[in-house]
């Protein structure tokens, strides 16, 4: 039992290191954050790599990918369902920066939080000693409270966060959950109003959103 302490101790510190520093990141000013964010990215690289992880570790390889197909269709067909909600109520509106290298960037953003979520928070949370049910749920509301203080989207990405971590741990693989939720994302930005969700942002910026920025 000692010769694991060790690594527990690693564990930890990673964790804590990199929800650390996402967390000064969305608080940070914009000028830092233009520093912050691919220090960030580098950190989260280097720690998931270190232990030389294979692809299908990752849930970037075939592990999973046939079985976990139908994810796609699925959050497509919640999207189809939330955009018909929202223009049944006269909240459906045009996305901000509407544009093909707007959408593609969200959707990359949204893979590697996947890999942020799945490869580093789950991974160390179940390497502590949890259980599944608390990792998961852990796991959920860390991803979540990473978007504070935008209420409706920090409730959203907590009942995503959750259902996400559990498809990982039946499929492993990321594909179809980081298209799906850049997918269900996207479809968030155009059916809740900009006024409660003020285009996705969170921390710092979603407290200096004004209107005008339409």
């Amino acid at each position: 039992m000692p010769l694991d302490r060790p690594s527990r101790e690693r564990d930890l510190l990673e964790l804590l290191l990199v929800y650390a520093l996402i967390i000064a990141i969305i608080w940070s000013p914009e000028k830092a954050q233009a520093i912050l964010t691919p220090l960030a990215l580098i950190v989260t690289l280097l720690v998931v790599l270190a232990r030389r992880p294979s692809r299908d570790d990752l849930g970037f390889g075939t592990r999973g990918l046939l079985r976990s197909l139908w994810i796609l269709p699925a959050a497509a067909a919640i999207a189809l369902a939330g955009i018909l909600v929202a223009a049944r109520y006269v909240t459906l509106h045009r996305l901000y920066h509407a544009n093909a290298g707007h959408v593609i960037g969200y959707v990359l953003w949204t893979i590697y939080q996947q890999v942020l979520l799945q490869d580093l928070f789950m991974d160390r949370l179940l390497r502590l000693g949890l259980g599944v049910p608390a990792a998961v749920t852990i796991g959920g509301l860390m991803f979540a409270s990473a978007h504070l203080p935008n209420m409706t989207l920090t409730a959203a990405t907590a009942v995503w966060g959750i259902i996400s971590c559990v498809l990982f741990r039946r499929y492993h693989n990321l594909w179809m959950l980081g298209l799906a939720q850049g997918l269900l994302g996207l479809c968030f930005a155009v059916c809740v109003p900009d006024v409660l969700q003020h285009h996705l942002r969170v921390g710092l910026g979603y407290l200096t959103y004004h209107p005008s920025q339409q």
